[in-house]
């Protein structure tokens, strides 16, 4: 067999270099590029590697390693899943700075490769700098904190150990049932060891996402349940996008005649034209999805891993009759709440669906509620966008600006805090696929770094950012990064004063302001920021609007940039779209405020609505 002599850097770039993929039949890099900071772990062996390949592989330099990585979870998701990048850092606190960001693509199932250094096997220089000692176990090391948030970890203390490591992370990276984060520790001593790799380990393999069929058994179960339905519906979940299967979708529901709601990821499955298009289901939901979720006597739910979001924390299904019909890859989320369990992916399922029930469609005054629900809904979100001059401009209103200026192709992105509920609603989708809301692990401070990502997925589709004051304060660098790289993208910030939507949840649990607006907070000097020339001294172009008339006249303008345009204006801490549900939170049982205590009574009584029959 032929050899060539690599250090373990050396074979781990060769390797991601030699992975394509198929996309739209054409052969694509699996792996673009790698997104990187680094220091004495991975500078001296692994980017002396890239630098050997950069023609091959991109490397672009973050500012932050959290940033960083959230801009590659924004980059997969974008990608749907179809391509994938690597995130890397030197040991310590940039290797944890990763963390929250592998914990974000672990619960939202995005594919990211992690690559850290780690400290010396051999142990001789022993503790090095930036290393965590654990008195009981000389092996641990801070990279040990990825373990619960990835779906493959791995250490390399010996480099012919990649022959076996790199093909199972790229293999759980791609499975549809297992993806998600991949974490490859690569100690300083061993990533600058050479070995022998046969040259086979590195020919090019071109690789498919397998598209996992129906058990005959669970899909005979599932469309027999279907045809007993008298008030079908279905939700579409995250897994609609990543199995492409938005076409099949919209097919299905007409032919079938059946209402769609959407999660918060599988939000522009559809487009909000659609007449069957129901809106968003749960908290962050509206009125028309919810009323429908509760008089539904089966639900289909595909892709969806019926978070207490979208759930109402199991409120809003009312009817302790009501069916599921769970379609996932992954059987885990297929069974959840006595789902009856289709374990196979979404698109070629809806086909085989949708030819077993034939003709069957549901009935057609089910639909003709729906519709009457879907024009309210649409009716409620055209009144609280309206402009109005006399008040502080609210969240819906500047969403609004948004969506009646939309272009096919727009992509916003959002990500926790009160954007999620205001875009959800006030998005109406224009073009599939044009929406991304990280609200799994509802993550501040990826709506800037996630947007980087975006934009650099999709060069050509403008990138719109929605960023409260909160986590613009969190994480901002990445403004620099889309400007240095020419990733140009629209961001709008809202400045309310702080974290105002915690403030309204504390307050509404009968709580008092406290430590979330800036104003409640304990400080010695009461200052707020100048976005715009935070944002000009890392090279945007930035201005301020005082109404929803100059946002409109603005967002015109930066359409046009040519980089990256913040816009800022200030809004009201108060004003929100209505229409979700009951979402459960602790509330103290004893206080010694009777706001407390009521808010207390609410809550379990709201409690009586919970689905509970497993």
């Amino acid at each position: 067999m032929k050899t060539i002599r690599l250090t373990t850097a050396q074979a781990l770039v060769k390797f991601l270099v030699a992975q394509r993929i198929l996309i739209n039949g054409r052969e694509e890099k699996l792996f673009p590029g790698v997104m990187a900071i680094f220091g004495h772990g991975n500078v001296t062996s692994l980017g002396v590697a890239l630098d050997e390949n950069r023609k091959d592989i991109k490397t672009y330099r973050g500012q932050n390693e959290q940033g960083m990585a959230l801009a590659a979870v924004g980059f997969t998701k974008a990608k749907r899943r179809q391509q994938i990048m690597v995130a890397s850092s030197s040991i310590g606190p940039g290797a944890l700075n990763m963390v929250t960001a592998a914990g974000v693509a672990y619960v939202d199932r995005l594919p990211v490769l992690f690559l850290a250094g780690d400290t010396f096997v051999h142990r001789i220089p022993d503790p090095v700098l930036q290393q965590s000692e654990n008195f009981s176990d000389p092996s641990m090391t801070v990279n040990d904190a990825f373990k619960p948030v990835v779906r493959y970890w791995d250490r390399i203390i010996a480099p012919e150990q990649l022959l076996h490591s790199l093909p199972h992370a790229v293999s759980t990276m791609l499975d549809p049932a297992t993806c998600g984060p991949a974490f490859i520790g690569l100690p300083q001593d061993v990533q600058a060891e050479s070995f022998d790799f046969p040259e086979v380990f590195f020919e090019k393999v071109v690789h498919t996402i397998v598209r996992p069929r129906a058990d005959a058994t669970e899909l005979r179960n599932a469309v027999e349940t279907l045809k007993s339905a008298k008030r079908p519906l279905i939700i579409a979940g995250g897994g609609v996008h990543y199995s492409l299967a938005e076409k099949e979708l919209a097919e299905f529901a007409t032919k079938h005649n059946i209402p769609v709601v959407e999660t918060v990821a599988g939000k522009a499955s559809l487009l909000a034209s659609h007449n069957l298009n129901a809106g968003p289901v749960g908290v962050t939901g509206c009125e028309s999805a919810n009323n429908l979720a509760a008089q539904a006597d089966v639900v289909l739910a595909l892709g969806t891993r019926l978070q207490d979001f979208t759930t109402g924390s199991w409120t809003i299904f009312r009817n302790e009759q009501t069916k599921f019909i769970g379609v996932n890859t992954v059987r885990f989320d297929a069974i959840k709440h006595r789902s009856l369990p289709v374990v196979a992916d979404v698109c070629v399922t809806l086909d085989e669906m949708t030819a077993s029930l034939a003709n069957w469609r549901g009935g057609d005054a089910w639909s003709k509620i729906a519709q009457q629900e879907i024009v309210g809904y649409h009716k409620y979100i055209d009144g609280v966008a309206k402009k109005d001059s006399s008040r502080l401009a609210t969240y819906a209103q500047v969403v609004g600006v948004a969506d009646r200026a939309a272009q096919p192709g727009d992509y916003a992105l959002t990500a926790a805090g009160g954007f999620p509920g205001e875009l959800n609603n006030g998005w109406r989708a224009k073009s599939l696929d044009s929406f991304d809301c990280e609200y799994g692990f509802s993550c501040m401070g990826y709506e800037l770094s996630g947007a980087w990502g975006a934009k650099m997925a999709m060069p050509n589709r403008e990138v719109i950012s929605f960023v409260g004051d909160g986590s613009y304060m969190m994480m901002n660098s990445d403004i620099y990064s889309s400007v240095l790289y020419g990733h140009k993208l629209i961001v709008i910030v809202c400045d309310n004063g702080g974290y105002a939507v915690i403030n309204r949840l504390q307050v509404n649990q009968g709580g008092v302001p406290f430590n979330n607006q800036i104003v409640d907070c304990d400080v010695q000097n009461l200052v707020y920021v100048d976005f715009v020339k935070h944002a000009e001294s890392m090279g945007a172009i930035a201005e301020t609007v005082n109404s929803i008339d100059d946002l409109e006249t603005a967002f015109a303008r930066a359409r046009k940039s040519d980089r990256t345009h913040v816009i800022v204006i200030k809004i009201s801490s108060s004003d929100w779209t209505e229409g979700g549900s009951f979402w459960e939170v602790g509330v103290p049982t004893t206080s010694h405020r009777k706001e407390v205590l009521k808010a207390g009574d609410e809550m379990r009584e709201g409690k009586k609505q919970q689905r509970t029959g497993w």
